[in-house]
């Protein structure tokens, strides 16, 4: 019932990420504090001792729900970003580099053989990924974008955060004790260099809410299909509401017609006006077929 609060802390960490986002292409890259945030402070402001936006309040690290000591908010430059993209575009427009990544430690220098004991390490490159596409390997330790030291994976998401598909960066690496620069033209998150028209690229993944994906040729056959459709995201919609689908679900069928493509489910379920809808696929770590089933 207060209707006005300041709390006073200091800035203990940047660049944290706490593992609360879920979603594949999620950034988490906060800002940590001790000054109190509590339950209802998310959207509030963090502000500095000269009364600038430093970032907006967002989570709490508590074994009780009320504050502990660590809060956590996004820092206003990646706010600012999704302000522009929202009023300019109708939907944020993420830049990806298409890699997997983990942050480099000690454990992993020497595992790996690294000449550098930070940065962040590229497990290995997604298909037609625009860093492949820039010469980038996997092996490679990313160590700065633009010219800006990058010590851990959360820095680096927040760097390429910054940035909409079709930009370009350059990115450096170690690669063999060896400092290289790339020239990385960024992709979006369903591939290409065009910016999204929305917040979906169409009415049918946006009632469905996913992101989908095609399934590579190799890990159809490694899992002995013909090909199949990837979940990739979930959002508001009818897989969440209806379903307990989870992300990585690969459909295979849709009312028993096989799909080898996002673009083929997309047009199947354009031609499907209303009735029931089922999908037919299977996950990568769980043994045998799973089906949803839910009203169109």
């Amino acid at each position: 019932g207060l209707n006005s609060t300041v709390t006073a802390g200091i800035v203990s960490a940047k660049g944290r990420s706490i593992n609360i986002l879920k979603e594949r292409f999620a950034v988490e890259s906060f800002i940590q504090t001790d000054a109190a945030i509590n339950p209802g402070n998310s959207g509030g402001a963090l502000v500095n001792l000269n009364g600038g936006l430093v970032g907006i309040n967002t989570a709490i690290a508590s074994p009780t729900g009320a504050y502990a000591g660590y809060g956590f908010a996004v820092p206003s430059n990646i706010v600012s970003k999704v302000v522009e993209d929202l009023l300019q575009y109708g939907s944020v427009q993420r830049g990806v580099l298409g890699v997997m990544i983990r942050s480099v430690d000690g454990n992993l220098a020497k595992d790996k053989a690294l000449g550098v004991t930070t940065g962040v390490y590229v497990d290995s490159l997604l298909e037609n990924s625009a860093a492949g596409a820039a010469g980038i390997e996997a092996g490679d330790v990313i160590v700065a974008i633009d010219g800006q030291e990058v010590g851990s994976s959360a820095e680096l998401q927040e760097l390429i955060a910054r940035h909409r598909p079709g930009d370009e960066v350059e990115v450096t690496v170690n690669r063999d004790g060896r400092e290289r620069a790339f020239a990385v033209t960024l992709h979006g998150r369903m591939g290409g260099k065009v910016l999204a028209k929305g917040e979906q690229p169409n009415e049918v993944l946006r009632k469905l809410g996913a992101d989908l994906e095609t399934l590579p040729e190799e890990a159809a056959e490694a899992l002995g299909v013909d090909g199949g459709v990837r979940v990739t995201a979930l959002y508001a919609g009818k897989l969440q509401r209806y379903t307990d689908i989870r992300e990585g679900f690969i459909i295979t069928k849709v009312d028993g017609q096989p799909v080898h493509s996002a673009e083929e489910l997309v047009r199947l379920l354009e031609q499907k006006s209303s009735g029931g809808l089922m999908l037919e696929g299977l996950y990568e770590e769980v043994p045998g077929t799973q089906y949803y089933a839910f009203g169109w």
